[in-house]
């Protein structure tokens, strides 16, 4: 039986959680960036990470890495970059591809505070040409140093941080509650039975 106070956290969890604010992981191989992200995405409230790999096995997402937070994370699977992107945008989500270009347009420039997903790839090859080809726009974040671009998972923090600060002044974490909500604490209950790990390096 779940405790009040445990109940209590979980409906403050989901009040502040953005729905309408996605990740999409573009074939990032290395699992513990993966998890990384997947830390930093429930830190800032997003809704729900999309795994896309076409190229690289499905990462196992570590438990430790990952904050012990994969458990309450709505993942979606995908092998097809033009059927994830429809995916997304069917869940009314306009799809931006960050890429280490120029010509892309700055994380700074983007309206946050509108339903989005972000698709991260890897810091080697960035996010795979069909995403991009697929995506609404690509960003990329101003570097002002050598390096061309940051490692994936502190690129996250950058752009998810710009997107809470955004999303915070406009109101967006005020509290709230929904009916996909409300279906999303019925599963976390369900969850808190003791949880086996997948089989795997952790």
């Amino acid at each position: 039986m779940i405790s009040d106070r445990r109940l209590a956290r979980f409906r403050q969890i989901l009040e502040r959680r953005q729905l309408d604010l996605e990740v999409v992981l573009d074939n990032i191989y290395d699992a513990h960036n993966a998890s990384a992200v997947v830390r930093t995405s429930d830190g800032f409230g997003v809704g729900a990470v999309n795994l896309l790999y076409t190229e690289e096995a499905f990462p196992d997402i570590s438990k430790g890495v990952s904050g012990h937070v994969r458990k309450w994370t709505t993942f979606h699977d995908h092998t097809d970059a033009a059927t994830c992107v429809e995916t997304l945008h069917a869940r009314g989500l306009e799809v931006v591809a960050t890429r280490v270009d120029p010509a892309a347009s700055s994380h700074l420039e983007i309206d946050w505070t509108q339903p989005i997903a972000l698709a991260l790839g890897n810091e080697q090859r960035g996010c795979t040409a069909e995403l991009i080809a697929a995506a609404d726009r690509a960003i990329a974040i101003p570097m002002q140093g050598m390096a061309q671009s940051f490692n994936v998972s502190v690129a996250a923090a950058v752009v998810l941080g710009e997107a809470f600060r955004q999303r915070q002044a406009a109101g967006r974490y005020a509290a709230s509650w929904s009916d996909e909500k409300e279906a999303i604490l019925r599963a976390w209950l369900e969850r808190e039975e003791p949880w086996e790990d997948p089989p795997g390096p952790k």
